[in-house]
C-alpha cells in the first residue's frame, strides 16, 4: 500500500470526491434495502391479530369474531398456527361496514371529514436538525391512517427523508418531474397536475408525494419568476402550493407537509397552504435558541406575505416536544419555561427520549409497524404510549376545527 502523501494538486476536485462517496453510499443504500425487502425492494405492513383490531375497532374481540362467522365482514387470514390477523385495508372495510349499519356511531367507526368539514393541512416545520420533524410527521401519518383517515403526506424537504420512510430511496425511485416541484413550476408545459406525482403507500391510508432534490429548482427559479412577472394571483410562488392542494381536496381528510428544514420559497408556500402548524422542538437551551431564530424570521416573511395580499389563517399553531427525557433537569427547566411563555399552544403531551423510535429508524418503520419482540415489550409499550398521546392531542384539535366533541 502507497502511504506517500499526495500534493493537493495530484487529488482529484472536492466535487469529483463528493460525488464519488454519494455514488458509493447510494449503491449501498440500495443494497440494504433490497436486503430488508426481497425480492420487490418495497416495504409492506404488518398484519393486526383480531385483538389489535378489534382495538382499532373500538369493539369486543367476541364481536369481530362473530362479525366474520356470520359473513357480516371481511374473512380474516389465518396464520399457521390457526390465529386470525388483519390488514389494515380489512380493517377499514370494516370501519365502512360498521359505519353504515350504526349511523349514529358513524363518527368513532369512521371519523373522517364530512361536506362542509375544511381540509385540514398540517405543516410540520422547524430549521434545526434533530427536532424529529420527519419522525414526528411519519408517526402522525401512520397513527391518523390507523384512526381510518385518509391521509396525504408531502415530502417537500429535498433530503427526502419523509419518502426514505415510506421505502423511496430519492435518486433510485423518484425520477425527474416526480416531485411536488412538477404541480408547482413555472413552466407550463411541464407543469403535471399533483395527482400525476402522488404515489400509494403500502400503509392503507396514506399516499405519499415524494420528495428529491429537485426541489430545490423551485428555490433557483422562484426569484426570476418574480422578476420576470410570472408569479402574480394564484400563480404568485406562496400561493402555488394552496392552489394545487385544491385540485385533491375531495379525496384526503388530513394533508401532512414535511417542511424544508430552512426558510425558503417552498417553507414559505407550505406555511401559507397550512391550516395548522405544528413546530417540533427539542427542549435543550441551544435547540429553543435556534427555534427563537426559527420564529422571529418566520413572523418577519409572514408579514411580507401579509403585505403582498396573502391573508394567514392557522385554526391552531401548536409546539411539540420531541425527545423529551422527563429525568433531565435541563430539560425539565425548559420544558417549563416553554409552557409558561407558550401556554396551551404547548401540546400537553410529549414525545419521549426512548431507544424504540431510534431503533425502528434504523428499519426505516415507525412504531406503528413494530412486531412485538422487536425490541423490549415494556420500552416499546412506553414509546407508544407517549407517541399515541401526542398523535391523540393533534388529532382532537383537528375534530374540534371539524366542530366535534
Amino acid at each position: 500500500m502507497d502511504n506517500t502523501l499526495r500534493r493537493p494538486q495530484d487529488l482529484p476536485s472536492s466535487a469529483d470526491r463528493i460525488m464519488r462517496h454519494s455514488q458509493l453510499l447510494s449503491a449501498q443504500l440500495q443494497n440494504l434495502r433490497q436486503q430488508m425487502y426481497p425480492p420487490e425492494a418495497m416495504k409492506s405492513l404488518k398484519t393486526f391479530s383480531s385483538k389489535d383490531a378489534a382495538a382499532l375497532l373500538g369493539v369486543a374481540e367476541s364481536t369481530l369474531r362473530q362479525m366474520s362467522l356470520d359473513g357480516a365482514a371481511v374473512v380474516p387470514d389465518r396464520q399457521d398456527n390457526g390465529r386470525r390477523v388483519y390488514t389494515l385495508a380489512q380493517i377499514n372495510e370494516i370501519r365502512t361496514y360498521l359505519a353504515n349499519r350504526r349511523p349514529a356511531d358513524a363518527l368513532d367507526f369512521l371519523p373522517r371529514r364530512r361536506p362542509g368539514d375544511k381540509l385540514q393541512v398540517l405543516a410540520i416545520a422547524n430549521f434545526k436538525g434533530g427536532s424529529a420533524k420527519t419522525t414526528t410527521t411519519v408517526h402522525l401519518a401512520h397513527y391518523l391512517a390507523l384512526q381510518g383517515l385518509r391521509v396525504l403526506a408531502i415530502d417537500l424537504d429535498p433530503q427526502a427523508s419523509l419518502s426514505t420512510m415510506f421505502g423511496y430511496q430519492p435518486e433510485f425511485d423518484v425520477d425527474a418531474n416526480q416531485t411536488l416541484y412538477a404541480a408547482i413550476r413555472y413552466d407550463d408545459n411541464e407543469r403535471l397536475p399533483l395527482s400525476a406525482v402522488i404515489r400509494k403507500t403500502y400503509f392503507d391510508g396514506v399516499d405519499i408525494v415524494p420528495g428529491n432534490l429537485e426541489l430545490m429548482e423551485y428555490e433557483h427559479e422562484t426569484p426570476q419568476a418574480i422578476a420576470k412577472g410570472l408569479s402574480r394571483g394564484d400563480g404568485m410562488f406562496f400561493r402555488r402550493l394552496k392552489t394545487v392542494l385544491g385540485e385533491v381536496e375531495d379525496d384526503y381528510d388530513v394533508v401532512l407537509i414535511d417542511a424544508p428544514p430552512q426558510l425558503g420559497y417552498l417553507t414559505l408556500g407550505a406555511l401559507y397552504a397550512a391550516t395548522g402548524l405544528l413546530i417540533t422542538v427539542h427542549p435543550a437551551m441551544l435547540d429553543v435558541a435556534s427555534m427563537n431564530q426559527f420564529l422571529a424570521m418566520t413572523s418577519d416573511l409572514l408579514g411580507v406575505i401579509e403585505d403582498a395580499g396573502g391573508v394567514l389563517e392557522h385554526d391552531f399553531i401548536r409546539y411539540v416536544l420531541t425527545r423529551h427525557n422527563p429525568h433531565d433537569v435541563p430539560q425539565v427547566n425548559v420544558v417549563a419555561l416553554l409552557r409558561s411563555l407558550f401556554g396551551e399552544d404547548v401540546l400537553a403531551a410529549s414525545v419521549v427520549d426512548t431507544t424504540a423510535i431510534a431503533s425502528a429508524g434504523l428499519e426505516k418503520k415507525s412504531l406503528y409497524e413494530m412486531t412485538r419482540g422487536s425490541v423490549g415489550r415494556d420500552t416499546l409499550n412506553r414509546a407508544l404510549e407517549s407517541v399515541d398521546a401526542v398523535n391523540a392531542e393533534i388529532f382532537r384539535h383537528i375534530k374540534i376545527v371539524w366542530g366535534r366533541k
